[in-house]
């Protein structure tokens, strides 16, 4: 067996690469994929050193350096839309990264295969549903003309309100809907990290008079914290982007002083109002920031939990 993997591993690389080319031919859709929409695409963020000029093109306008991301950086609207950004994003790791966490934990506990299959699918499917769809069916439920919620205050005397519209609903309308519609899908990988407990671990705590609570808190938890921990890790690394379509849709103008994200300015500033060179600065200045995040929280996980993604 040593003898012919040691042959193995002298054959030249070509009769490797034909000996397992249907393995290779599986690969080639997703190379293609990746070269033609990730690593071509890259050469256009030399755009945000440049000062654009329709007629040149971008390899052909003049190079002006950082000109554009200091000027974003002293901008007046540049803390405003990095607060909201954090803000956001800070909110959702505090109330929606534990959502799919404690609901795998739960649908874990339960004992009717049926009840937990139905209870599984009917979380999974809000994940399915566009955020278009799902602003639409908060739009239409909460409307002061005709909205279901408005037309039960009505019957209950008190007067209508326009809740999308209202600055204070903003942030509990953006959480909420962020946990209705992800926790579900999320909890899968929690799921699949729970089914590799070994379960005598809880056998043998059962013997010794432990309850559900504490099998959780010292078996189920601390079993799970790797997969908690890469999770955590992606989830701060995209801390600054805060749910573009989701707060894109949810945006009104008695709420854009504190719904304006650093991907809405973006579209706004490069779309509407052409200057497609200060929003690829704005957009490689978000990227460069989320991957020293990521540098940083994984050294932080690796030395305190003992988990990284590298």
């Amino acid at each position: 067996m040593k003898k012919s993997q040691g042959e193995f591993s002298h054959k030249p690389l070509g009769a490797r690469i034909w000996k397992h080319r249907l393995i290779y031919l599986f690969m080639v859709p997703c190379v293609v994929s990746l070269l033609v929409f990730s690593y071509y695409p890259m050469y256009g963020a030399t755009l945000a050193f440049r000062d654009y000029k329709y007629s040149l093109g971008i390899m052909g306008s003049p190079w002006v350096g950082l000109k554009h991301f200091k000027a974003f950086v002293s901008s007046m609207e540049f803390w405003e839309i990095l607060r909201n950004t954090v803000v956001i994003s800070g909110m959702k790791i505090l109330f929606c990264f534990p959502a799919p966490i404690l609901l795998a934990l739960l649908l874990n506990e339960l004992r009717f295969p049926r009840f937990k299959r139905l209870v599984q699918t009917m979380s999974y499917l809000p994940n399915f549903v566009s955020w278009v769809v799902v602003v639409s069916l908060m739009t239409t439920m909460f409307s002061p003309y005709g909205g279901i919620i408005n037309n039960l205050r009505n019957r209950l005397g008190l007067e209508s309100i326009f809740f999308l519209g209202e600055r204070q609903f903003f942030y509990p309308f953006v959480i909420l809907s962020e946990i209705w519609k992800g926790a579900g899908w999320g909890s899968i990988i929690y799921l699949s990290a729970l089914s590799g407990i070994n379960p005598e671990l809880y056998e043998s705590a059962y013997l010794d008079g432990a309850g559900r609570l504490q099998c959780t808190w010292h078996i189920t938890l601390p079993s799970i914290k790797g997969t908690i921990g890469i999770m955590f890790i992606f989830a701060v690394g995209g801390i600054l982007n805060a749910g573009f379509d989701q707060i894109l849709l949810l945006q009104q103008p008695a709420n854009t002083i504190i719904s304006e994200i650093l991907d809405t300015f973006t579209l706004k500033t490069g779309l509407s109002q052409g200057k497609f060179e200060y929003a690829s600065a704005i957009g490689l200045f978000k990227s460069v920031f989320a991957f020293l995040l990521v540098v940083v929280t994984n050294w932080v996980a690796k030395k305190f939990f003992e988990v990284g993604i590298w």
